[in-house]
């Protein structure tokens, strides 16, 4: 019953990306957000099914999984693109560096400026690296992990929803800066939304979302240092 069960939660979750992707590429609004269109599908079959959540542990495994080839396989357009790594080096360097840099500080003021309790502050400074980058860094340092992770997802999918209307409203139209924006605050959700606008986008985004997660990993504890009492 249990391999039974498992093919037919694969199939949901491939079905519902495949149905959120068409209503994106459909209707080109922000709300149509792939990652959360698909992820609320997934729920509301489990929940009217009946389904508990660790009948789809092995379908969430699979995909945590095939993670790892596909963050190897944004080599291809990068390599494709290295053109853009030659031409904007230095742009790319700083731009993703004090992006890194400005959203942990602002973060950490807005979060201290509203009292929140120091583990809360702590967990929520590497909200724009990956889940990896911002476990670690968030144990180090003294927050939760597990609250760390919370803040992440919470950060791709609103940066997955909105990056690319923001940069559009702010007349932001270089794919090169745009793909650098959505990868260096939102990580792997900021990247895929990317890749759906454009390879030179996408591309871009992935180099900053490894930037970036190198520069909080370095940067934080000593940002943590000089600013959390």
């Amino acid at each position: 019953m249990q391999p039974l069960m498992t093919v037919f939660l694969i199939l949901i979750t491939v079905g519902a990306y495949v149905l959120s992707r068409y209503l994106y590429f459909r209707y080109n609004n922000p709300l149509v957000n792939v990652v959360l269109l698909s992820t609320s599908f997934i729920i509301a079959v489990l929940l009217l099914c009946k389904i508990p959540y660790e009948a789809y542990a092995p379908v969430q495994a699979l995909a945590s999984f095939l993670l790892g080839p596909a963050t190897v396989a944004l080599a291809v357009p990068l390599y494709r693109n290295r053109h853009l790594l030659k031409q904007y080096w230095a742009a790319i360097f700083i731009g993703v560096g004090i992006g890194t840099i400005v959203s942990m500080v602002t973060v950490l003021l807005i979060t201290q400026a509203g009292g929140l309790p120091r583990e809360v502050i702590l967990s929520i400074i590497p909200k724009s690296s990956t889940i990896p980058f911002a476990v670690e860094v968030a144990r180090i340092a003294g927050g939760d992990p597990a609250l760390a992770a919370a803040f992440v997802v919470a950060t791709g999918t609103f940066g997955s929803i909105m990056g690319l209307t923001l940069l559009t409203w702010f007349k932001m139209k270089n794919p090169v800066a745009r793909g650098l924006a959505m990868g260096t605050v939102s990580h792997g959700q900021g990247v895929a939304m990317a890749f759906m606008e454009g390879e030179q986008q996408g591309s871009m985004a992935g180099v900053a979302m490894g930037m970036a997660g190198v520069f909080t990993s370095v940067l934080a504890p000593i940002l943590i240092a000089l600013l959390v009492k």
